[in-house]
């Protein structure tokens, strides 16, 4: 008789490899099923990927189109072109993407707060901008006593504020005339000899004005001390004056010396001049597509929303960028004090770059073209996506630059 453990061994040989199969397919059915799942977020990665060139392309199709469509429509009373259509494209097709065409149409963030669900997240962000303000004042009260509101860091950044504007004046005042006059003096007919000698002068006012740009601000704010504010508000109009004028010099003077030369184009008016320096664009048109009216509760709410968003970067300065950096001189260098600066000052990093963007991206310039009555408000776009801040950055300032 065989002994009791072999027969044992012997009844079991089938059931164990029954279980050792059925263990094996499960591994097999679990690799599958990983498989699967990889495959289908590269799918949908893949299909994201082309839906966002799709969308890219077909934006730069329709604004094609429509650059297409507003060259193409003929001026008010004057006759069709008799150009034929392909030579008309080709022979304007260089030059289409890099003249900006202006068109009535609303920022980005105006289209968004038309939709409810968004405005639940701008009510919601607000929201929770008022409850970190409440709850910061509600702490400084239970220790203190009494309300920490302080606007020693508003005052002390806005200081010598007119002094700063009285440096704006002549700064603006060289903007306005020199230019201007610089083109007046090309425009005019006269001999060759006594036109080279006004080209002349003309450079020579040029070079006075970029001078005085370049030298003015930058002479005020080192002599004076003058606050950070202050000094951003002096070295922002100069850099601004500066691509005014380089502008304006750019677009008119080819249409003026062909109007010197007897092509039938006017020199520009001084009214569009002056339009242009104030309206929130750095593309110099004679003419820009204008609104009926202005809505002056939308300027009122957009200078009230600027300023709250000064008054809450202030805030965050004061409560969390200010105790960090305070005694941060005092102390001995080390790699973990710098460390622990630089994650304190993420935070409020991003919350400043936020505000700073609808502060002045958004309120400030649509303020301005809504009292200008200034059609294209599209001072921002939406970039490719969250991982090319590059070419979103280049949307961003391609929108006012050069569209």
């Amino acid at each position: 008789m065989e002994p009791r453990a072999a027969r044992s061994r012997k009844g079991e040989g089938p059931r164990g490899e029954q279980e050792r199969r059925r263990s094996g397919g499960g591994n097999i059915e679990k690799d599958r099923g990983l498989d699967l799942v990889q495959w289908t977020r590269h799918m949908e990665a893949v299909k994201t990927q082309l839906l966002e060139q799709a969308q890219g392309q077909l934006i730069e199709l329709l604004d094609r189109a429509v650059q297409e469509a507003i060259q193409c429509y003929p001026p008010q009373g004057g006759p069709l072109s008799s150009i034929p259509p392909d030579s008309l494209s080709k022979a304007r097709e260089p030059s289409l993407g890099k003249r900006k065409i202006f068109i009535i149409r609303k920022s980005l963030l105006d289209e968004l707060m038309e939709v409810q669900h968004f405005r639940t997240i701008y009510h919601m962000f607000i929201a929770g901008l008022c409850v970190f303000i409440i709850s910061t004042l509600a702490i400084d009260f239970i220790d203190e006593g009494r309300l920490m509101l302080e606007f020693d860091l508003l005052i002390f950044s806005f200081g010598q504020l007119p002094l700063a504007l009285m440096t704006w004046v002549p700064m603006f005042l060289s903007t306005l005339l020199v230019p201007y006059q610089a083109l007046r003096l090309w425009a005019r007919p006269r001999a060759r000899g006594a036109w080279m000698l006004g080209v002349g002068l003309g450079f020579m006012m040029l070079a006075v004005h970029t001078t005085v740009l370049w030298v003015l601000p930058v002479h005020v704010a080192l002599k004076y001390q003058l606050p950070p504010a202050s000094r951003c508000i002096l070295v922002f109009e100069q850099v601004r004056l500066l691509m005014k004028s380089y502008s304006f010099l750019r677009e008119a003077v080819p249409g003026t010396l062909c109007a010197r030369g007897g092509e039938g184009m006017r020199a520009p008016s001084f009214s569009s001049y002056l339009y242009f320096l104030f309206c929130p664009t750095l593309i110099y048109r004679e003419t820009y597509p204008r609104t009926p009216n202005v809505r002056w509760n939308y300027v009122a709410k957009n200078f009230a929303q600027a300023l709250g968003c000064v008054l809450y970067a202030c805030f965050i300065l004061g409560r969390l960028c200010v105790p960090v950096f305070a005694n941060m001189s005092r102390e001995p260098f080390s790699t973990r004090a710098l460390v622990l600066s630089i994650m304190h000052a993420t935070l409020p990093g991003i919350f400043m770059l936020l505000l700073i963007f609808f502060a002045f991206l958004h309120c400030w310039l649509n303020a301005f073209a809504e009292m200008l009555r200034f059609g294209d408000r599209m001072f921002y776009r939406v970039g490719p996506g969250p991982g090319h801040l590059g070419a979103g950055c280049r949307e961003v300032w391609g929108a006012i630059w050069g569209g």
